[in-house]
């Protein structure tokens, strides 16, 4: 007899996951290389398809720089100059070679009488009158003093005030040079001042390395402020939204490519600062570079920061441009000078990147400073960039809405 044994499979129960292990599976890694990356060649790909972008981030940069930098000087040179002698003798004439030869005085008209000089202001045809009394030259063969009648075009104070500095030193080189009268008595003090740094007090020395601050303020902030708008206007931030990134892998992705063309520009302007306005660069390069990245971090942060806030492009640009703009023209000492703003001025100039920026190009272009002496700047742009990063990543939202 044949015995049958029947027997049925039952299933075994899984063992139930942990709740670690739950967790792991549903939820990336908080920061992924390869997912940064991602982001990044993807923001790539879409600004190599935007020629207006592109426009942007490389030609504009440099006409900024070429047309400010020839446009904003303080330099004054060839003063618009009428000069009445009154005197008609060689020592009066003497004079007005003086005058007429410097590089910063150009002698327009040479009016034989009063008459007319003050048209002359009026219609702004001259900015400065010199007026040599009659007894010009009799004084000076005397020994007594010889005053010379100088009239500015208050107007203009600026120019004013540093035609009056350039007529005073001519007047006293001429004096010091005219041997009519043998000296008498001791030498009078005389202080010889000496610049350290831009000898020659050429604006551009001054200007330009600001400049790169200011301008790369502007459109770095710009570009940045197109790129989460630009996925909520165009539709595609429900497929953003659908991949396993964080939210820190997408601020941070999305920055790179921008980054990179940041330090093009700015290397393109450190060229056109040397080679076309002469500027010195006396600094440590592998310094300025370390400067402009934490530099440059802060400022795409802030235009990825108004982003994130505005789902506008329009909005989005218009508010970078207002933030950028005005703060590093008036607050970074790139124009005038913030000790000389009054103390609330100058606290609010504490927040603006560009017033650290500022302080650091000057100090690498014209100095040579190194870390030691600039790590007060680059700091101070650190925690700028920190600052922008972290709450461009706290605002910016995955969930559709």
């Amino acid at each position: 007899m044949t015995s049958i044994s029947i027997t049925q499979d039952f299933p075994v129960p899984a063992r139930p996951a942990s709740k670690t292990a739950e967790f792991h599976a549903h939820v990336p890694k908080i920061f992924s290389i390869a997912r940064l990356w991602a982001i990044a060649r993807k923001e790539a790909i879409q600004l190599r398809r935007d020629a207006r972008s592109l426009g942007l981030a490389f030609v504009l940069p440099v006409i900024m720089l070429i047309l400010f930098g020839y446009a904003i000087t303080t330099d004054v040179e060839h003063i618009t100059t009428a000069i009445v002698d009154r005197d008609h003798t060689p020592e009066s004439r003497a004079l007005t070679s003086a005058f007429s030869e410097s590089n910063y005085f150009m002698v327009k008209a040479t009016p034989q009488t009063d008459v007319g000089v003050e048209e002359l202001i009026d219609l702004a045809k001259v900015r400065v009158v010199i007026v040599i009394p009659e007894r010009f030259s009799a004084d000076l063969k005397s020994g007594r003093a010889a005053p010379v009648e100088l009239l500015l075009d208050g107007s203009d104070a600026k120019t004013a005030n540093v035609a009056r500095g350039y007529a005073d030193a001519i007047a006293r080189t001429y004096s010091q040079n005219a041997t009519i009268m043998p000296r008498r008595g001791p030498a009078p003090v005389v202080a010889e001042g000496r610049v350290w740094y831009n000898e020659t007090l050429d604006s551009a020395s001054m200007i330009v390395p600001g400049l790169i601050a200011v301008i790369m303020s502007i459109i770095s902030a710009m570009l940045t402020s197109l790129t989460v708008s630009r996925e909520w206007e165009r539709g595609t931030m429900e497929q953003l939204a659908a991949t396993p990134v964080s939210r820190t892998e997408v601020i941070l992705g999305k920055l790179v490519p921008y980054l990179v063309i940041g330090l093009i520009d700015v290397a393109i302007a450190v060229l056109l600062g040397i080679f076309v306005f002469d500027v010195p660069f006396r600094g440590n390069l592998l310094t300025f570079t370390l400067g402009t990245v934490v530099f440059l971090i802060g400022v795409l942060g802030l235009g990825t920061l108004l982003s994130t806030g505005l789902k506008s492009q329009l909005l989005a640009s218009q508010a970078a441009i207002f933030a950028t703009y005005l703060p590093a023209l008036l607050f970074s000492g790139f124009m005038y000078t913030i000790s000389n703003m009054p103390t609330a001025l100058q606290w609010i100039s504490r927040v603006v990147p560009a017033r650290y920026y500022v302080s650091f190009t000057r100090g690498v272009f014209l100095k040579g400073n190194g870390l030691d002496v600039l790590w007060p700047a680059i700091f101070g742009l650190a925690i700028y960039a920190g600052f922008t990063i972290a709450m461009s990543v706290k605002n910016f939202k995955k969930e559709l809405t």
